[in-house]
């Protein structure tokens, strides 16, 4: 179970207590707090049987400056995430210019011709709609975005993305989507203080790519699933993209929910 305690300083780490993953209050430096979430993915790999080097640790900066930013990537970091739009264009100019970044918050669609340019890849496309709006937009101007569907495999009313039978159905359509490249799916299981629940939440979404990728001919070899409290049972069921914030650069300013 996730153990929070009051924070001396604005850096968290990742520690184990029963085999599951517990954020503690302590005195890491980024680089040290990166050095135990990288060594607790390859074990979380060496368990299932998998290489570390299929796993790719996304570092969520969401409300964290670009100092902190900058700390990570002397520490050898160079994939980062952000959810925000408007926040990560005044944040990445500020930073090393090859610097990768994803987007992995909800992407509203007055936001899509700002944010192709910015991304290497979107994690969260969550409609029909949306995709269509980014393959127009992407055609307008010149681009070829890289894109993870979103599925919502618990069916929450309050969680964007497909359900896995709107996706089946709708998938050719997202296929022909000449400009997207869709390259796998992503998944925000339920927030839960048990980490362990959420194994069965990736484990859908694994056997969902499975199934898609039999019956459609695609390979969508990418798996964007866990957060800072889960990310290491989202490696055992087949993870390659985690996407872990708190557990590096400390408790986010507001919002909900840790990632």
């Amino acid at each position: 179970m996730l153990g929070f305690a009051e924070p001396r300083n604005p850096s968290y780490c990742l520690a184990l207590a029963d085999g599951a993953p517990v954020l503690q209050s302590c005195m890491n430096s980024i680089a040290e707090n990166l050095e135990r979430v990288r060594s607790q993915i390859a074990g979380a790999a060496a368990k299932s049987g998998r290489s570390p080097d299929a796993v790719e640790l996304v570092a969520i900066t969401k409300t964290h400056p670009a100092e902190k930013v900058r700390e990570a990537i002397e520490a050898g970091q160079s994939l980062f995430g952000e959810s925000r739009v408007q926040e990560a264009r005044s944040k990445i100019p500020e930073l090393p210019s090859n610097v990768r970044w994803h987007f992995v918050g909800h992407l509203q669609k007055n936001k899509v011709r700002q944010a192709l340019p910015l991304f290497e890849m979107v994690h969260s496309v969550d409609s029909l709609a949306l995709a269509q709006d980014m393959n127009r937009i992407a055609e307008e101007e010149g681009l070829h975005p890289r894109a993870l569907l979103e599925v919502n495999v618990a069916g929450e009313g309050s969680k964007f993305g497909f359900s896995p039978e709107k996706l089946r159905d709708q998938m050719e359509e997202l296929l022909a989507l000449s400009r997207l490249s869709i390259l796998g799916l992503m998944t925000v299981p339920p927030l839960t203080r048990e980490s362990e629940v959420s194994r069965k939440h990736f484990a859908e979404l694994r056997e969902l790519r499975d199934r898609l990728q039999t019956e459609f001919r695609v390979d969508f070899a990418q798996l964007s699933m866990g957060m800072t409290q889960d990310f290491s049972i989202a490696v055992e069921e087949g993870a390659t993209l985690v996407r872990v914030g708190t557990a590096i650069f400390g408790e986010r300013k507001s919002g909900r929910g840790n990632l």
